[in-house]
C-alpha cells in the first residue's frame, strides 16, 4: 500500500509499505479521509521531537473495514468506521474509573502521549485495536467523521470539564481549527454572547461565520470584551497556544468564572495571584485527548444534525499530495486541512 513515512524531521517519503494484517483483536481500516492535525505538522517540521523513526502520521481517520481478526464480532469488512487514536485496555484503574485517555497500557495510532506508538493514517491502511473502532452513521460524510477526534475533544473540554451552562457567556480565545470546535460546541450548547479572539483577520472572519457574536482582536482584547460584557464572561477557552493566550484566559476573569486551559502544550509558566485567585471562587479546568465517551457524544452531534464539523474544512487533497498539504499547513489563512487517500 501508499503511505507517507515519516524517515526524519522534514523527511517525509511516499512509499510502498506492507499491507497490514489485523492480530486477534484488530480492525485494518481502508482509510478514506484523515485531518492533518497540528501535532502532525509539528511532528513532521521537528517542532514535536518525541517521534520515533521510520514513523506514519496521522490520527483523525475516517474508512471503511477491510478486515478483522479472529476475536472481533462487532465489525466486519464493508462496515463505515471511525478511528479513536488512542485505544485503551479497557481493564487497568484508569480505564474502569473513565478516564481511559489516561491508560497506561493504551496503544495510538499516528499520534504521540504514550509509549505505544504504532503507524498511523497517511496512508492507504491503519490497523488498530477494535477498543478504538466506532460505528460511523451512514449521514454522516467521511470527511466530517475524520473529525471526531477533535469535536469529541472540544465536546470534553466545554461540556464535560468546564460544564457550560445555557446562556452562558463564552469567550474562546484562539479560532483555529480546534477553535472553532470549541466554539461551536459552545453555540450549539446555548451560549448567551459568544466571542471569538484571535490575532487574525481570516480567523475571526471564520468564527463570525460559523456562530460567534462577536470577534475582536487579539490587540485590544481586554478592552473590548468589557464593552460587550461588561459584568466579565462565564466561562474563558484559551485555545490558541502561546503562553500570552493563557495569561489573556487568567486576565479576563471576573468572579466565579471557569477557564480551561486548552491549548497550550508546552511547558511555559504564567503567575496567578493567590489571594485574588481566592476571593474570585474562579474554576480553572484543563482538558487534553479524548475518550470513547467524548467520541460517542461527538458521533451523537453529527448524526443528529447539531453540529457539522466538516465546515471548518478549507483545503483537500490526496495522499500523493501530502507535500502540498503540509506547505498549506505552513500558511496563516488555512484552517482544517484534508487527506483524502
Amino acid at each position: 500500500m501508499l503511505a507517507a513515512v515519516l524517515k526524519d524531521f522534514n523527511k517525509l517519503v511516499l512509499e510502498d509499505v506492507p499491507m497490514p494484517k489485523p492480530e486477534p483483536d484488530e480492525v485494518v481500516v481502508k482509510i478514506k479521509a484523515c485531518g492533518i492535525c497540528a501535532t502532525d505538522y509539528k511532528a513532521i517540521k521537528g517542532i514535536r521531537t518525541n517521534v520515533k523513526f521510520p514513523s506514519i502520521v496521522g490520527h483523525e481517520p475516517s474508512g471503511v473495514v477491510s478486515a478483522v481478526g479472529t476475536v472481533v464480532k462487532d465489525f466486519k469488512k464493508g462496515d463505515e468506521v471511525i478511528i479513536m487514536p488512542m485505544a485503551p485496555c479497557g481493564l487497568c484503574p484508569m480505564c474502569r474509573t473513565g478516564n481511559h485517555h489516561y491508560c497506561a497500557n493504551a496503544i495510538c495510532t499516528g499520534g504521540d502521549g504514550i509509549d505505544d506508538v504504532r503507524d498511523g493514517s497517511f496512508a492507504e491502511y491503519t490497523k488498530t485495536k477494535v477498543t478504538a473502532v466506532f460505528h460511523k452513521p451512514k449521514n454522516i460524510s467521511f470527511e466530517a467523521a475524520a473529525l471526531t477526534e477533535p469535536l469529541s475533544g472540544a465536546w470534553k473540554g466545554v461540556i464535560q470539564y468546564s460544564e457550560m451552562k445555557v446562556g452562558d457567556d463564552v469567550v474562546v480565545i484562539g479560532v483555529g481549527g480546534i477553535g472553532l470546535l470549541c466554539m461551536m460546541v459552545a453555540k450549539a450548547a446555548g451560549a448567551g454572547r459568544l466571542i471569538a479572539i484571535d490575532s487574525s483577520a481570516y480567523a475571526r472572519k471564520n468564527a463570525l461565520d460559523l456562530g460567534a457574536t462577536h470577534a475582536i482582536d487579539s490587540k485590544n482584547a481586554i478592552k473590548e470584551i468589557k464593552k460587550i460584557i461588561p459584568g466579565g464572561p462565564d466561562l474563558v477557552v484559551e485555545a490558541a497556544g502561546p503562553i500570552q493566550a493563557v495569561e489573556l484566559a487568567r486576565d479576563l476573569r471576573r468572579r466565579g468564572t471557569r477557564w480551561n486551559i486548552f491549548g497550550i502544550t508546552t511547558h511555559e509558566k504564567f503567575e496567578l495571584d493567590g489571594g485574588l485567585t481566592h476571593f474570585m471562587e474562579g474554576r480553572m479546568d484543563a482538558s487534553f485527548g479524548c475518550n470513547p465517551m467524548s467520541m460517542q457524544n461527538a458521533i451523537r452531534l453529527m448524526e443528529r444534525g447539531v453540529i457539522d464539523p466538516g465546515k471548518i474544512i478549507s483545503h483537500r487533497f490526496s495522499l500523493k499530495e501530502i507535500h502540498k498539504a503540509i506547505e498549506v499547513m505552513g500558511q496563516p489563512e488555512r484552517n482544517k486541512v484534508m487527506i483524502l487517500p
